[in-house]
């Protein structure tokens, strides 16, 4: 039966007493929406490791799920522009606090945006911070969302956005890097495009594209050899995937030193000018890399492999990056799952119910039946979420409840 307590911005939810195992660095004590999509104001404190949410589609879930993912630079787990964030009918602006305890100690990070402005901007503790890498050194969050489902149907730029959001988690820097490589890329395909053909301001463009490319492509040829190392230590309960990269400027990285690779990328792209001039666009770059994953166990590609087949892949991947985080970073980042359990059979699902339960990531999971996760029922606290309220579900115990093993499926 359903505790008749809802949580809104009138009438919060006491969660009740912290649960003991708790993530010590990074955890979300409070949350706090206001005309964030479908959420006029919500204030949610969670008490559990886990929480699960659960209710019908269009209820939204994925919108608190998708506020959590905008605590950190970028643009989200929806990729969605600021303008389509604040709740409709309302004001027009929004925003998301969050109150979490970080290796910092216990501060308030905010997001939003302010009427009639398509400018986010971010708080720390109040304050403007100096720069966005100040918030991306404090908190990480990871995710899987139902999209990723057809991330290798379709085009190169999803995969590189995917690859590119793992690679941030573990070096802030590297949105920098990639900011200013797509810009000189722009500013030189407009140049070719209006036939302005000055050779010192495009060999500056040029020589810009191939430094922040070679940093860029380095940062993730690093990311998928720690990324590989990282699986192949620990693949667990889900299918072991190789993580490749398409990129010939990652190719030669292996092989040549940076400044060689600078020297050959610059050359590449003076050559190419009548051919991009013609085209419209850059042949070289960071910007063509495409991510490649393998299941090492039948060596199928992911592009050619069942739906869920690729899920099981994509949840390991997200996994073992979870983990990464922790080891290198010293806390485990937020962990946000849409949908996990879809094209996911009994023993997957049980295997996917048993890592949340070790793991040291504080973990989001949605889902529209709430019968999948009763498994979970002695290791998380759950809320049935409808129209922008939630309401805690009283089948899954109180965190602070002695926790008992996941049952296996039967």
């Amino acid at each position: 039966m359903m505790s008749p307590h809802v949580l809104t911005g009138q009438n919060q939810l006491h969660a009740g007493a912290r649960n003991r195992h708790l993530a010590a660095v990074l955890r979300l004590n409070r949350l706090t929406l206001t005309d964030f999509r479908n959420y006029s104001a919500l204030t949610w404190r969670p008490a559990a490791r886990v929480a699960v949410l659960h209710g019908p589609n269009g209820s939204g879930k994925t919108n608190l799920l998708e506020a959590l993912s905008l605590l950190v630079p970028g643009r989200g787990l929806r990729n969605a522009r600021n303008a389509d964030l604040p709740r409709q009918p309302g004001p027009g602006s929004w925003a998301v606090a969050a109150r979490l305890q970080t290796a910092d100690g216990e501060l308030t990070i905010g997001t939003g945006c302010e009427p009639g402005s398509d400018r986010r901007v971010f708080r720390l503790d109040g304050a403007a911070p100096r720069t966005r890498a100040d918030i991306a050194r404090l908190v990480a969050a990871v995710w899987l969302t139902p999209q990723m489902d057809r991330l290798f149907q379709e085009g190169l730029s999803g995969r590189r956005r995917f690859l590119d959001r793992l690679v941030w988690a573990l070096e802030p820097g590297h949105a920098r890097e990639m900011a200013a490589h797509d810009a000189a890329v722009h500013s030189r395909n407009r140049l070719l495009s209006e036939g302005r053909h000055d050779r010192a301001w495009l060999a500056g463009l040029e020589d810009s594209i191939a430094r922040h490319a070679v940093a860029a492509s380095a940062a993730r040829l690093g990311l998928v050899t720690r990324l590989n190392a990282r699986i192949e230590a620990g693949a667990g309960a889900f299918p072991p995937a190789r993580i490749g990269l398409a990129c010939p400027i990652a190719e030669r990285l292996e092989t040549e030193p940076a400044l060689a690779v600078e020297d050959w990328l610059r050359a590449g792209l003076a050559a190419i000018r009548p051919r991009d001039a013609a085209a419209g666009s850059s042949a070289l770059g960071a910007h063509r890399t495409d991510m490649l994953l393998t299941d090492v166990t039948t060596g199928t590609p992911a592009a050619l492999a069942s739906t869920g087949q690729q899920k099981a892949l994509l949840i390991g991947l997200v996994l073992a990056h979870a983990r990464l985080i922790a080891e290198a970073r010293g806390f485990a980042p937020l962990l946000l799952l849409d949908e996990p359990t879809v094209h996911l059979d009994a023993d997957r699902r049980h295997a996917l119910f048993t890592v949340l339960s070790g793991l040291q990531a504080q973990t989001v999971i949605t889902g529209t039946d709430v019968e999948t996760f009763l498994p979970l029922a002695t290791k998380a606290e759950a809320f049935a979420v409808r129209d922008g309220q939630l309401c805690r579900d009283e089948r899954f115990l109180p965190p602070e409840t002695e926790a008992a093993p996941v049952p296996g499926p039967r």
